[in-house]
């Protein structure tokens, strides 16, 4: 029908338009914030560019949203303001009869924010958190360029080192300055190498000299103890294998937290589940908030229309804080804020359409003290 494919070309035109600026300036924060990141030793460099698509793929759910709400206020409100929606209703169109048309538009991009929300949040977010975790369990000796003191992975040692072998795990001319026990421990050696031991991670440190140093001065002597070796062995950085296994509730799957539903579970999978709910409750909201009067700019409208979507999301958020802490369950929460709003936006519907207004209270006083008034 005409009706029909005139509404979603629009819708799609500018859904399109909104998607380029929006997913642009995402990648710009997410770069700006990936390189932060890198700068301070939590990001490999060489990696800044997979932390930063993954990123954006985890907030897509809440883009797509956005770009749905906006092009959905932004194309029926220019529609009001070039009187076409006048055209609609003095054709037999009501404001419901928009409601089809923009919910056949709107399913591949509710699909889409499902499969988002869903599947590619959790798993956007384990492989952020893999290459993070996989570039802070390097080895010590991985961590220093040669010729520059470096702190450890536990930022307990400085290390110097002149590696000149092809081995990331092996160096010479090794120097490492710790403080433990109450010590200074300054500890030099000719060569040394990363070994996996018992599970462990050891520095093994060959032909080198250790000084230990009390911190605080010892009376009736120095305190200061030299000894050499040949070969000495120390605990270094994280261990390879035995890192902690704790999955961010963010990271877990879907199906993790459907067969695990502890209080975090559910107050995860209630913000997954209600960012699908959110995006189809908009859609409504958008197209009550989209009259507007063809006199006046659309802005205001706008703005409005983006202030309540800000409104909405941070009470996703603040329930699911309240079903992960055990303050309210989830079923209540998605009933409470998601029936609610669809509620509203069924109600200010049919407002819309039956032209609802309030009674001239008002008028009526006077119509009825103007008489008696006069003698």
């Amino acid at each position: 029908m005409l009706f029909h494919s005139t509404i979603r070309k629009e819708l799609w035109r500018s859904f399109g338009a909104t998607l380029v600026v929006l997913v642009t300036i995402m990648m710009t924060m997410m770069l700006i914030r990936t390189l932060g990141l890198a700068a301070k030793g939590s990001v490999n460099p060489s990696e800044v560019f997979q932390v930063m698509t993954y990123t954006v793929l985890g907030y897509m759910p809440t883009v797509l949203s956005m770009c749905l709400f906006i092009a959905i206020i932004a194309s029926l409100s220019r529609m009001y303001r070039d009187s076409e929606m006048a055209i609609w209703f003095s054709s037999g169109r009501s404001l419901t009869n928009f409601v089809r048309p923009l919910f056949r538009f709107a399913w591949p991009i509710l699909l889409l924010i499902a499969l988002f929300s869903l599947i590619g949040w959790p798993w956007s977010n384990s492989q952020t958190i893999n290459l993070r975790s996989r570039f802070e369990k390097r080895s010590d000796i991985e961590r220093v360029a040669p010729g520059e003191f470096r702190e450890s992975a536990g930022r307990m040692r400085v290390f110097f080192i002149d590696k000149d072998a092809p081995d990331s795990s092996t160096a010479s001319n090794v120097f490492i300055s710790s403080i433990e026990r109450n010590l200074r421990i300054i500890t030099s050696a000719r060569s040394g190498r990363m070994e996996d031991m018992d599970g462990s991670r050891f520095l093994l440190l060959n032909n080198g000299r250790r000084i230990e140093q009390p911190l605080t001065p010892t009376p009736g002597g120095t305190g200061i103890k030299v000894s050499e070796f040949q070969t000495y062995g120390a605990r270094s950085g994280n261990d390879p294998d035995n890192a902690d296994d704790t999955t961010p509730m963010q990271a877990r799957s879907t199906l993790t937290l459907l067969r695990e539903p502890t209080a975090i579970n559910r107050g995860e999978l209630a913000w997954r589940l209600g960012m699908v709910f959110a995006a189809a409750n908009l859609v409504l909201l958008a197209l009550t908030l989209s009259s507007v009067n063809p006199r006046v700019t659309r802005s205001g409208n706008l703005l409005f229309g983006l202030f309540a979507f800000v409104l909405y999301y941070n009470m996703l958020n603040l329930g699911q804080n309240w079903v992960g802490s055990g303050r309210l369950g989830a079923g209540a929460f998605s009933l409470a804020l998601h029936g609610g709003v669809l509620l509203l936006g069924l109600l200010w519907l049919a407002k819309r359409h039956y032209n609802w207004s309030r009674p001239r209270l008002r008028g009526r006083h006077r119509e009825r003290i103007e008489p008696a008034a006069n003698p």
